[in-house]
């Protein structure tokens, strides 16, 4: 599909985006463009238009915009790195394009296809380059998204809908210096139900997460460990990011993707290094009564949560209530993936897996 492209004309100054790249921070300044698709049904079926790269700016929508109703919308979240070579590069797009699709599929939206996709990330970078920081664990964060824009009130799959991608530079998501992070576990919420949209990345996951997050923050913890209460208690993700834990016997062990677990590109990213170290993978269900034995006994000796945002973060402590679970802290295993897979992304280190897109 080809774009059309309107430069912003009051793009921001070079002096200002200076400053802003020097502390991006995360998610609080956006690039000077955004690039948009719509999609309409009629009569003979539904069809992607009017692909176009423009200025960022307001979205205008109809006060009865399917989107602020039903919450008819998904998203993706990627990162673009600047490399040695000049080059900006962006890490297994194609999957984040796949899981959009199924993310689409879940919510009763048009699947965008692939390649409008990459082109989508690659017009926007072609204008927007300059904002790619070079700093040490800074990127530029792309989040593509798709909403129900039709005005109508009708309970219904949207007839109009727009796709569009923005992009903020961003720094280490959790600020500062590798640590362990403390989890508050969360006892009063769940995250998603058997059938519900947990395998799909859409607002309202987040939205319903969002107490248990405040919780966790009035609790002096920085992330919230969702459970699953219908088996056991079993760990299901941490706020938006999945978990893993390294066993002494040379296991990984990550929970199983039963439905109501996000398919992280991450996550798929860590088991493929796990396996390129000898380390046995596992895949299934694990209870946090499990895990606070095997932390007792030395049969846990790391644990660790991924996500596109912050990468690899160490798990510290688990505060379920008056109980403290903790954990060995910052382990060989989790430095080495986390090292490696931050190294294929930004080009220190050889991409054996095919995974690095170049977008300009």
């Amino acid at each position: 599909m080809q774009f059309d492209v309107t430069p912003n004309p009051q793009p921001v100054d070079a002096a200002r985006r200076r400053e802003i790249l020097a502390d991006p921070g995360f998610g609080t300044h956006f690039t000077d463009h955004t690039a948009v698709v719509d999609w309409s049904w009629d009569e003979s079926g539904g069809h992607w238009h009017s692909a176009r790269v423009e200025a960022y700016g307001p979205i205008q929508l109809d006060p009865a915009a399917s989107v602020l109703h039903y919450a008819q919308e998904v998203f993706e979240g990627m990162k673009a790195y600047r490399h040695a070579d000049g080059g900006i590069y962006t890490f297994r797009p194609q999957a984040n394009a796949a899981r959009l699709q199924r993310s689409a599929r879940r919510l009763a939206l048009p699947e965008l296809d692939e390649a409008t996709f990459l082109a989508s990330l690659e017009q926007l970078l072609a204008l927007d380059h300059a904002w790619v920081p070079d700093g040490d664990g800074a990127a530029l964060y792309l989040r593509p998204f798709m909403y129900a824009s039709e005005a109508f009130l009708g309970v219904r799959p949207a007839h109009e809908v727009s796709y569009r991608v923005i992009a903020s530079p961003a720094g280490n998501y959790f600020g500062g210096e590798l640590k362990p992070v403390r989890i508050w576990v969360s006892r009063d919420y769940t995250r998603a139900a058997p059938g519900g949209t947990g395998a799909a990345k859409t607002g309202g996951n987040y939205a319903g997460s969002l107490v248990a997050q405040q919780q966790a923050a009035d609790n002096g913890c920085a992330q919230v460990l969702f459970l699953d209460p219908l088996h056991d208690n079993a760990v299901e993700e941490l706020g938006g990011m999945n978990v893993f834990l390294v066993t002494s016997d040379g296991r990984l062990i990550t929970p199983a993707l039963t439905g109501t677990i996000l398919e992280g590109i991450t996550r798929e990213s860590v088991i493929q290094l796990g396996r390129d170290r000898g380390l046995e993978v596992e895949e299934r269900r694990i209870t946090l009564d499990e895990w606070a034995r095997g932390v007792e006994d030395g049969t846990i000796t790391e644990a660790f949560a991924c996500g596109t945002a912050a990468v690899i973060t160490p798990i510290g402590e688990l505060v379920d209530g008056d109980t403290v679970i903790a954990s060995a802290g910052t382990g060989e295993v989790t430095t080495s993936i986390r090292e490696e897979l931050l190294g294929i992304q930004t080009g220190a280190v050889q991409d054996r897996h095919g995974w690095l897109h170049r977008l300009a």
